[in-house]
């Protein structure tokens, strides 16, 4: 499973996969980005967190939504 984040920038907001130099998508608001990373993740596995401006975690989302661990049993 691949992990991104989006997260504050100079320019705007930022949708960065763990580990890479470079952003995946940018964008001017933070709505913007989300909508963003919504269709770029489609049909991967991967884990987003959502960072608010100040840097902390709002929400954390997983794609597809039947790979999110915390709904399977055990």
């Amino acid at each position: 499973m691949d992990n991104y984040q989006i997260t504050k920038t100079d320019k705007g907001w930022a949708l960065t996969k763990q580990g890479a130099g470079r952003a995946s998508k940018t964008a001017s608001t933070k709505a913007e980005i989300t909508s963003l990373a919504s269709e770029f993740l489609e049909g991967k596995t991967a884990s987003l967190k959502i960072h608010k401006e100040d840097g902390t975690i709002q929400e954390e989302r997983t794609y597809p939504r039947a790979a999110d661990p915390t709904k399977t049993k055990g």
